[in-house]
């Protein structure tokens, strides 16, 4: 069985999310641990734009080791520390996430994260 995204026409939204995410009993779940721009070298990223392209880039890294890829995301969480930050995050994110159907997916505005100068994490889970 594959996993079916659930949209029901009595449930307003809008925007590139599914508002359920249903996954088979037996499938392999692949939970990614909050992800933030910092690269390879341990060097976070100087803009917004650039750590939220590298949160993605890190998250496809933890998929491919576990065999999954961006299709494979049934959830996923944000965190942002201003909500100015949401239409460049969404800009972002599409660059990584093109098709349908998306992920279940939540967005927070947070007071912070763990060092003052990230300014997005992402988590996400992933089945196959």
């Amino acid at each position: 069985m594959a996993i079916k995204f659930h949209n029901p026409a009595s449930v307003s939204f809008s925007g590139k999310y599914s508002l359920g995410a249903e996954v088979p009993a037996g499938a392999r779940m692949l939970y990614v641990s909050g992800q933030v721009g910092v690269d390879s070298r341990g060097k976070l990223q100087p803009t917004f734009e650039k750590q939220a392209a590298q949160v993605w880039k890190n998250i496809a890294q933890v998929l491919k080791s576990g065999g999954m890829s961006y299709k494979n995301i049934v959830k996923v969480t944000v965190f942002l520390i201003d909500s100015r930050f949401v239409g460049p995050y969404r800009a972002v994110r599409d660059q990584f996430i093109k098709d349908a159907p998306y992920p279940a997916s939540t967005l927070l505005i947070v007071a912070g994260l763990a060092d003052p100068a990230m300014l997005v994490e992402v988590e996400v889970v992933a089945a196959k």
